[in-house]
């Protein structure tokens, strides 16, 4: 009787009349909703006002499209979402514990708590853990949950939303976490957006997740279609085995695309939100497919389960063993992402709908990111700062100066036009106060030198952690020869040595001062209020050379990733912006990537930020590159992921302009400004506007008891631009 019960029950839900909340709904010319049939039929007009159509029901509970459809070509049908969410447990790292133990901070209950959110150095899911890598080890199995997401929709809500379209289903658990299923659609665009905005109440939760769709056809014309890692091309056509596991697929650009009935459906990330910061862009695969059974398949993205070191290389024991122990030290390095109790962590899977084939659906989903390159702008050019490439010592080992790195193709590929590179870090004697760290410069210089041309320079730059405080970047206008360690005997400020010419030798925070004064030269904090730099700059920012014109600010970066914020490192970053601006002269943020090799194969464009630089020409290495720190340090440069463009901004009377370019739908706007106490902003809602476009912003501003203002731009996937602060007093 009581299997009967159930079974009557399950199909009493299973034909039940489907209702929708329509009350926040909103027909537009080329996007409607209506509810007949059981379903809520979507219809919506993608690019090139090309027809497509969704049908939403709901099956069992589980939200259900019953059929997805482009022109005349039904691309699924009866498709049901998948959520795989991961867990465990977030822990301050050795590495942020120990500058707050230098600065007498105790690492109280209160303190742990706030900053481990901003932990670099954890792997949740790495047990037992590293010795000395965070507090609190060892890990243990049972802190990590495995849960794929329990569906129990009984209706659903419809939202307009300026030009996009939301369907929401309620009643979604997944482990520890437990929301809704939303769907959104975008006028004039294919993407169809499924995400998973769920909260958690247990304390200290970082998580990673896969998401997709199953139920898709396997026809005779069905494969799934990619590019590897060396941009050839890819497929699969579903004559095997039955997968027991979804399969991770190593493609370029995070795409894959499935080809089927005459159409494709592609599957992608975020293009840099999905993304969680680390020392190497080794591509894991982050799309899957699974053939569920003869007829069945689904496709995904997905965040593998931990690192894969990179390659390590050089010619002797020591340096080969050493650079194994840095490759495999970065599986303990997977932070996850970071989910605070009571935070609405949204969990995004893209798909493009396409009545072409794959190869055209792939050239359309890059568009969206210039494909993967930092798109020029007259006027500007890209740069990019702090990578640590051990490049004197590659050239060392090689034999020749003229032995190119695997590094350089990568950024050339990017469309980066210059290179801020910060050598003797873990490499070199970068301590050593003779010459035998001069002779390593002297290659370091040689080799930026020599693999500088009209279209790119390297500059040679170095992150001294010596006498400041924290982790820190020296950037000179030209080569500069100089010595930080601690000397077994007394050495002159300035010497000059044969075959060098002059020589600083510094071992204060006044020396390093006077050097950075006298070569007319900038130094920033790298990983500001984490890593290495946790406390910093807070705890110098009374001291003399921080209120120093040298020093530029501090370095941004997609550390740590909380997907319940609207702006990327939104609370350590820009909170750290607009604290320094308040303290008082202008400060800066520059973009930085803090990471290590990289290789062609690399998946490097999504876990790196960019700054276009106010310059109209690349300068040449042999005349010194006095413009760049110029630029830097008068402001002339915004910060951007690549899919928002920033062009003439400028402060009018009571106006704040910009022109803004964009590719995936524009989300908002905000001009930031503070009284030098109390930051306020003003927000521009964008969502009215279509995917890539262009516009002039004029947003009125009264500069009256205001000290500073600067403006960001912030699109639907999470990507954006902002420009410096502007100090009006």
């Amino acid at each position: 009787m009581l299997r009967t019960a159930i079974l009557l029950a399950a199909a009493v839900t299973a034909h039940a009349e489907m209702s929708c909340d329509l009350s926040a709904y909103k027909p537009l010319d080329g996007l409607t909703a209506k509810l007949a049939n059981n379903a809520l039929t979507v219809n919506w007009q993608g690019a090139n006002r090309e027809p497509i159509r969704a049908e939403f029901t709901i099956n069992n509970g589980i939200p259900t499209i019953r059929e997805l459809a482009i022109r005349n070509i039904t691309l699924g049908q009866n498709l049901q979402p998948e959520f795989q969410i991961t867990s465990g447990v977030r822990r301050l790292s050795t590495q942020q514990a120990q500058p707050l133990e230098f600065l007498k901070i105790d690492l109280t209950p209160e303190v742990v708590n706030k900053e481990k959110w901003n932990a670099f150095w954890d792997a949740p899911l790495m047990v037992p853990g590293r010795l000395n890598t965070n507090i609190d080890l060892p890990r243990k199995r049972e802190e990590i949950q495995l849960a794929k997401a329990k569906f129990s929709a009984s209706n659903c809500k419809v939202k307009t939303d300026g030009a996009r379209l939301e369907v929401s289903f309620p009643g979604v658990e997944a482990g520890v976490f437990s929301g809704t299923l939303q769907y959104t659609v975008y006028k004039g665009s294919n993407l169809l957006r499924q995400e998973l905005i769920a909260k958690t109440q247990q304390p200290s939760v970082a998580y990673k997740f896969n998401g997709g769709l199953n139920g898709f056809a396997i026809k005779d014309d069905t494969k799934v279609v990619w590019r590897d890692t060396a941009r050839g091309w890819q497929r699969y056509a579903f004559g095997g085995a039955v997968n027991d596991d979804s399969v991770g697929l190593r493609a370029r650009n995070r795409l894959a695309i499935l080809e089927t009935n005459g159409g494709s459906i592609a599957v992608f990330p975020p293009s840099h939100k999905f993304f969680f910061s680390r020392e190497i862009e080794t591509n894991l695969g982050y799309v899957y497919y699974r053939k569920d059974s003869e007829t069945s398949l689904s496709i995904g993205v997905r965040q593998p389960d931990k690192e894969v070191g990179a390659k390590p290389w050089g010619i002797s024991d020591t340096v080969w063993n050493r650079r194994v122990g840095e490759a495999r030290g970065h599986l303990h390095n997977f932070a996850l992402y970071n989910a605070p109790a009571g935070t609405e962590q949204r969990m995004p899977v893209y798909f493009y709908l396409s009545a072409a084939n794959a190869r055209s659906t792939h050239q359309a989903v890059m568009a969206f990111t210039n494909d993967d390159v930092y798109k020029p702008l007259p006027g500007y050019k890209v740069l990019v700062s702090h990578f640590h490439f051990h490049f004197n010592e590659q050239l060392t080992d090689s034999g020749t100066i003229d032995f190119e790195p695997t590094w350089l193709p990568v950024f050339r590929d990017l469309g980066i036009n210059i290179a801020i590179l910060a050598d003797f870090h873990s490499d070199g004697h970068a301590t050593d106060t003779t010459t035998v760290r001069l002779d390593e410069q002297k290659v370091y210089f040689k080799g930026c030198e020599r693999f500088s041309d009209k279209e790119m320079l390297l500059i040679p730059a170095e992150e001294p952690d010596a006498n400041f405080g924290g982790h820190y970047m020296f950037l000179f206008p030209q080569p500069v020869y100089y010595t930080h360690g601690k000397p077994k005997q007394p050495q002159p400020f300035l010497e000059n040595l044969p075959g060098f010419g002059n020589v600083y030798h510094t071992s204060s925070a006044a020396q390093e001062l006077d050097l950075l004064n006298k070569e007319s030269a900038l130094v920033w904090q790298t990983h500001p209020r984490t890593k290495g730099s946790t406390g910093y700059p807070d705890a110098i920012r009374e001291r003399d050379f921080f209120k120093s014109d040298r020093f530029l600010g501090g370095s941004f970066q997609s550390l740590p990733v909380d997907l319940s914020e609207p702006r990327i490192c939104q609370e350590r970053c820009f909170g750290l912006l607009d604290d320094m601006n308040n303290w008082g002269k202008p400060k800066y943020m520059l973009a930085e990537g803090d990471t290590y090799m990289k290789y062609p194969g690399d998946e490097t464009y999504p876990q790196l930020m960019v700054n276009y630089v106010k310059l109209n020409q690349v300068p040449k290495f042999r005349d010194g590159w006095q413009p760049v720190v110029n630029a830097l340090r008068a402001g002339e440069f915004f910060v951007t992921t690549g899919e928002v463009l920033i062009h003439n901004w400028a402060l009018e009377k009571n106006a704040y302009s910009a022109g803004v370019e964009w590719n995936f739908p524009p989300e908002f706007a905000e001009l930031v400004y503070s009284d030098g106490k109390k930051v306020d902003r003003q927000i521009v809602n964008l969502k009215d506007l279509p995917p890539t476009g262009t516009k002039k912003l004029r947003i009125p501003f009264d500069p009256a008891n205001k000290k500073w203002v600067r403006f960001a731009v912030w699109d639907s996937a999470g990507n954006g631009a902002f420009t410096q602060p502007i100090h009006l007093h």
